[in-house]
């Protein structure tokens, strides 16, 4: 059971996905064929990727170095004190996720500045996230890491002197801190809404799709029942056939 989708996850995720729909079908097909309709359930259920989510599952499933070597420096990142150690591995952060979307471009004709700037962003996203990184491979959509308190290096000199400024009256300040976090409410509570909405409107389709998949699936197999019946047929007609020809000799 493991074997046939842990199959199709990585032809599905690493192959062109302009092929992604039919083959997704085809490999049900053949789970339900073996007597597997569970795999073949979760087959249906895989989703296909964009194309900068596939460009980065491509790599890291053709290269086992990738996944070690993200992990490798977040760890890094996460351990690292000091502003030097922090700058000297931010540097290499920027310069190993500029390596890796080179690599996974290659083969991509003329890549839009679009694509390029999905892929590093999710080579970006995975060193800041394990979430991200541990779904690299089978990645449906790019990502971003929008965390906060992220690894970000020290100043390289002390911060310039600031002149100090005439106290705000604490009335004016609380009347403006309400302020921001009306806005800050309001900027959420529409988030949400765009979120629901879409989110709503992904599953939608996602069923309609599993719906007609399953559908198709069932067409076929009804073909192939009546492709059946109707060479079983055609062998009837052409023996009666021959047996009323010799009658007549």
């Amino acid at each position: 059971m493991g074997d046939l989708l842990a199959e199709a996850e990585a032809e599905l995720y690493a192959d062109d996905p302009d092929g992604f729909t039919a083959r997704r079908a085809e490999l049900a097909e053949r789970a339900r064929d073996a007597g597997e309709p569970a795999v073949a359930k979760k087959i249906t259920a895989l989703r296909k990727p964009t194309r900068s989510a596939w460009v980065v599952n491509r790599l890291v499933r053709t290269d086992p170095g990738v996944r070690p070597r993200l992990d490798d420096l977040a760890a890094d990142l996460r351990e690292a004190s000091g502003g030097g150690r922090l700058r000297e591995l931010t540097a290499a952060r920027a310069k190993l996720v500029d390596e890796l979307t080179r690599t996974a471009l290659e083969g991509v004709a003329a890549p839009p500045a679009a694509l390029r700037e999905e892929v590093t962003a999710t080579f970006d996203a995975a060193i800041a996230d394990p979430e991200v990184a541990a779904s690299l491979g089978t990645l449906v959509r790019a990502a971003r890491y929008a965390g906060f308190g992220g690894f970000v290096a020290a100043p390289a000199g002390p911060a310039p002197k600031k002149t100090k400024a005439p106290a705000e009256p604490a009335a004016e300040r609380e009347a403006r801190r309400q302020e921001r976090i009306k806005e800050a409410e309001r900027a959420v509570a529409d988030a949400d809404r765009d979120l629901e909405s879409a989110t709503a409107a992904e599953r939608g389709l996602e069923d309609s799709v599993r719906d007609l998949e399953a559908q198709l699936a069932d067409l076929r197999q009804r073909l192939a029942e009546a492709r059946r019946r109707s060479y079983r047929a055609e062998s009837r007609q052409q023996r009666a056939a021959g047996q009323l020809s010799r009658l007549k000799e």
